[in-house]
């Protein structure tokens, strides 16, 4: 059913909620499962038709979660609003049930691990890639929080469909650490098992030096001389498509 004060709702749960901004994001969090206390939309019957469209797994499910509220309201609700006019609180899943996920053996798929990442953007594009893929989730280190707006919004709600969780070096899930370098083995000739763990560094500084030590196998994806780096969305992509060509199952 739908929520009676929806704006009520917003306010007094926004701090402590997941913004889902527009309708993608909002279609995947149903999909996989998200707990959402709250959604509008600008008009319900156009985005109703979009699910029909789109979505029509989901088109139930939201017409019971949907409210109608006036655009002015709809924006003042949001930071940014989007162009399909719709937006949703969701809650975060449990650090202690995404821990059990990561760690949980044997793994079917490798972990994605994104050593002190800087960009918002690429964070949430790489969240999307792994749950296309079907990686057990993807860990951040560092300052970067994977659940900022920014992030959920490049994931496009895909946060739901993995694991997403900020760790330490030390409390990375077990298994073999494969770090992606430069001057690593070509990876077109190893074989990715599916309890990998995959690091990536930042395109400006690599890995750090506390992953660098964990690391045990070197890998570098295929670059032609003289291009100095690929954008990090683009290179856990080049990755990932390698580990499900050459066996891995994307579930």
């Amino acid at each position: 059913m739908t929520v009676p004060d929806p704006v009520g709702a917003w306010h007094r749960l926004a701090d402590s909620s997941v913004l889902l901004d527009g309708f993608h994001a909002l279609k995947h969090a149903v999909r996989f499962g998200a707990e959402i206390p709250a959604a509008v939309t600008v008009d319900r019957r156009a985005t109703l038709a979009l699910a029909d469209e789109l979505a029509p797994d989901v088109r139930d499910t939201l017409d019971a979660l949907l409210a109608e509220v006036p655009e002015p309201t709809y924006r003042s609700l949001v930071p940014r609003p989007h162009p399909t006019a719709v937006a949703a609180l969701a809650v975060r899943p449990s650090r202690e049930a995404n821990l059990e996920k990561l760690a949980h053996t044997p793994r079917t798929a490798p972990v994605v691990v994104l050593d002190n990442p800087r960009n918002l953007g690429n964070a949430g594009a790489v969240i999307r890639l792994a749950a296309g893929f079907g990686a057990t989730g993807v860990v951040t280190t560092g300052t970067l929080d994977p659940w900022h707006p920014t992030v959920v919004r490049g994931g496009a709600g895909l946060h739901f469909a993995t694991a997403v969780e900020r760790l330490t070096v030390d409390e990375l899930p077990s298994g073999p650490v494969f770090a992606l370098d430069p001057e690593g083995d070509d990876i077109r000739g190893t074989k990715v098992p599916d309890d990998a763990v995959l690091a990536f560094g930042s395109e400006r500084s690599g890995l750090s030096a506390e992953l660098r030590a964990r690391a045990d196998h070197w890998v570098a994806l295929p670059m032609r001389p003289q291009v100095s780096s690929y954008n990090l969305a683009t290179s856990v992509a080049m990755t990932l498509y390698h580990w499900s060509a050459t066996g891995g199952a994307i579930s």
